[in-house]
């Protein structure tokens, strides 16, 4: 049996004379993306991001960049992390400002730490929060960024229907048809509707271990039908239990939604 590899617990697990794998920190508006994952024909943050490492790292070919998962167009991330793996001439701090002094104004690099040489952006993140802003009342500055929500939702009936996702893990009617997942199977550990700082609406906030493709987006249009009185606690349920996305509501904007959180247990992000 093979030996288990041991995680590091000090953030810092390698010097910047030593390390290889470095972690970075982004953060990016979706809209001008066709999502995080790079693809032929469209423009991707991962594609840009490669792009401009390899300019400042003086390379022939992009620095291949893994992230924490895949956001979908025009989702955005408040927060995703993301390994590569380089000989850094410079420290990490200076190769922040070079890459945000090429990257333009939608893409945002936070930090840069060194880590094991096997930590993994996707593989060793431990919680992914993501949250969904509706707002009440129509705004200039805060509507390309948040959904406008009928002032008659009940939210009070939408935490009620939340609930149940915690009581669920398979999450097959919430998840978009014909993707390569091997499973449907989610741990979701928080999903509430709470008040959004500044009073102009509410944020959906959902936690789980990891997320299936549109998964956030179709349970935020489900239980907006729990708030338009058009379906109850027990329809919602029902509609999980029938592991049927044609059951489930519709997609809900991607706009509104933000990638806000990845956990790790070797980083204090």
């Amino acid at each position: 049996m093979a030996t288990p590899i041991s995680r590091p617990t000090d953030p810092i697990a390698a010097t910047a004379a030593d390390s290889r794998r470095w972690m970075m920190r982004l953060a990016f508006r979706g809209e001008p993306f066709h999502g995080w994952q790079r693809q032929p024909g469209a423009i991707s943050v991962q594609q840009v991001v490669e792009e401009a490492l390899a300019t400042i790292l003086r390379r022939p070919a992009p620095v291949a960049v893994t992230g924490a998962g895949r956001t979908d167009a025009g989702v955005n991330a408040s927060m995703m992390p993301a390994h590569f793996d380089a000989h850094l001439p410079m420290a990490p701090e200076a190769l922040v400002r070079a890459l945000n002094s090429i990257l333009g104004p939608d893409i945002a690099v936070e930090e840069i730490v060194g880590v094991h040489p096997d930590a993994h952006a996707r593989f060793d993140a431990t919680s992914r929060t993501y949250h969904y802003y509706a707002v009440g009342a129509k705004s200039p500055f805060v509507y390309p960024l948040t959904w406008r929500a009928p002032a008659t939702l009940d939210y009070d009936a939408m935490n009620r229907a939340a609930a149940i996702l915690l009581r669920t893990s398979d999450f097959t009617s919430f998840s978009k048809l014909h993707t390569d997942a091997k499973t449907n199977i989610c741990r979701v550990t928080r999903a509430e509707w709470i008040p959004t700082p500044g009073g102009r609406g509410m944020t959906f906030v959902i936690t789980a271990d990891r997320f299936l493709r549109n998964m956030v987006r179709a349970i935020v249009g489900t239980l907006v039908d729990v708030g338009r009185g058009k379906l109850s606690d027990i329809g919602f349920a029902e509609i999980i239990e029938a592991r049927d996305r044609c059951a489930a509501g519709t997609s809900m904007p991607p706009q509104a939604l933000f990638l806000a959180r990845v956990t790790y247990p070797y980083l204090p992000w």
